[in-house]
Order: structure tokens, then C-alpha cells, then sequence
């Protein structure tokens, strides 16, 4: 399972802060961060989610007031928003 972040969209309600570990808050710039991630693309961070944070990655996702958080299976079909 994959998570992309955009970090643009973000609007720094932080509620994935509460969901998912490997999200924290960054509030110089109003705006979550994914650790341990890689940038992608301008603003996109990308990174694995290990076996045992599935859900808890999943649930950040669906939190997330304005999807800035997208969740792939190992397919790269995407499972949320």
C-alpha cells in the first residue's frame, strides 16, 4: 500500500495528526507533514505504508476535510478518497 501526500491542499486542520503516526504537524507552515517520505512531484510526497499502519494510513485519508491524502493498493488502484 502507497500514500500520497499533497501538501499544497493541505489545509492544516491536522486531523491525520490524530489518525496515522507518520503524520506530523509542521505549524511554521500551517500544514501537515509525511515522514519519512519522498517528493514526487511539486508538492506531492509518496511514501509505503507498512503492513501494520494500513489502517491506520486509511483512516488519516478519510479524515482528511479535503482529500489531500490519497491511499493505492499494492496495484496502484486507488482505494480512497
Amino acid at each position: 500500500m502507497r500514500v500520497e501526500f499533497d501538501e499544497d491542499t493541505c489545509i492544516g486542520m491536522y486531523q491525520c495528526v490524530a489518525e496515522w503516526d507518520a503524520f506530523r504537524k509542521d505549524k511554521s507552515k500551517g500544514k501537515a507533514v509525511l515522514e519519512d517520505s519522498e517528493e514526487a512531484e511539486d508538492g506531492v510526497f509518496v511514501r509505503e505504508v507498512p503492513e501494520d499502519a494500513e489502517l491506520d494510513a486509511k483512516f488519516a485519508a478519510r479524515t482528511c476535510p479535503v482529500d489531500a491524502i490519497t491511499i493505492y493498493d499494492d496495484d496502484g488502484e486507488q482505494l480512497i478518497p
